[in-house]
């Protein structure tokens, strides 16, 4: 059976809010809890680990341990905390619209090539195909373009993310530096050699990051609940 870890440990600062990210309300409730609901709805996953702020208390269900000074260090402090399981979901709480459909196929992904008989994928994350034009520049502070990407091949990598538990943990094993570095888990899986594929996602599963993003989070909510 699978665990799932949140990641819940974001200070916030670029949404302006007065406490921890994650349990700002939305649509009437924390912003985690969204996230949560969903996670409990998926067959496969047997328990929920959530990494926490200082002084937050785990939702009812899941498993709370605390989280770590970068995003990398919250993750496995959560796998650590987890107890057996395998495959592992990685999730973000800053990622509310999150549905059970989409953790469902996430985890199916991981199995496919395997069936086929291709080998073993090491990881599945959720992405949503590049609509923008998208310029490449040089160093920072250089505005020179210096090409243009082929969008076709361009994705925009969101949560959740699925591994195998034993390419997840050789993953974190990373240094402090890398660790700190990492803007996904599976960018530090890929550094281990490990395969990863795409699972694709719509791009309403938003990150919130700002008040605009919190703002287009709740309505696209009620409009779910309507549905």
């Amino acid at each position: 059976m699978a665990v799932a870890l949140v990641v819940a440990a974001g200070r916030g600062e670029r949404l302006g809010a007065q406490g921890p990210k994650a349990f700002v309300m939305l649509a009437g409730r924390p912003m985690l809890e969204w996230s949560i609901q969903a996670l409990a709805a998926v067959a496969q996953i047997e328990r929920i680990v959530v990494a926490l702020p200082d002084g937050a208390s785990a939702p009812a269900g899941t498993i709370g341990v605390a989280g770590g000074a970068v995003r990398s260090e919250s993750v496995r402090a959560a796998l650590a905390g987890a107890g057996p399981g395998d495959p592992v979901l990685v999730h973000d709480a800053a990622r509310p619209l999150l549905s059970p459909a989409l953790a469902t196929r996430a985890l199916a992904a991981l199995e496919e090539e395997e069936e086929r008989g291709g080998g073993r994928w090491d990881g599945a994350v959720c992405a949503a195909p590049m609509s923008d034009t998208v310029k490449q520049t040089g160093a920072p502070g250089d505005p020179g373009v210096h090409a243009t990407l082929d969008r076709a091949t361009l994705w925009r990598v969101q949560t959740p993310q699925v591994f195998r538990r034993p390419a997840l943990e050789r993953a974190l094993g990373a240094s402090a530096a890398e660790l700190a570095a990492a803007t996904d888990d599976a960018w530090l899986v890929e550094r281990q050699g490990g395969r990863v594929r795409v699972v694709e996602a719509p791009a309403s599963n938003l990150k919130v990051t700002t008040d605009v993003d919190l703002r287009l989070a709740e309505l696209l909510l009620g409009e779910r609940d309507r549905c």
